[in-house]
């Protein structure tokens, strides 16, 4: 059983630069896929980014590339993160980190194991 546990977020300004964090635990294999999830309140989930380690491949939503880092810990492989930068208010919302053995990119059904979710809030 993956455990996934987030950290970060909270309420920041317009164009500041957050960073989320993600740790992992239980993992069986060495490779994997990670990614950041984020849902706006009345709005559908969207992909974030994605890395898979297995084929060191990394994926953006639409828009997200531009101010969105995907990123592993060097010394510690089972963390992530996520920087924001320059965050919008748009940018508001929960964002979840999420695990898989292996993945082809954004697509929510692929990851099995979900953290717990943390809000950012921008305010203007």
């Amino acid at each position: 059983q993956v455990h996934l546990d987030q950290s970060g977020g909270g309420s920041v300004q317009a164009g500041e630069s957050p960073t989320l964090s993600c740790v992992a635990s239980g993992i069986k294999y060495r490779r994997y896929c990670m990614a950041w999830f984020r849902q706006a309140p009345g709005k559908e989930r969207e992909g974030v980014a994605a890395a898979n380690t297995k084929i060191a491949q990394v994926w953006y939503g639409d828009d997200m590339k531009a101010r969105f880092t995907i990123s592993q810990e060097y010394t510690q492989d089972t963390k992530w993160y996520l920087q924001m930068n320059r965050v919008r208010p748009e940018d508001t919302g929960t964002y979840y980190c999420a695990h898989s053995e292996d993945c082809s990119g954004l697509a929510a059904h692929e990851y099995k194991y979900w953290g717990q979710g943390v809000q950012v809030t921008v305010s203007s």
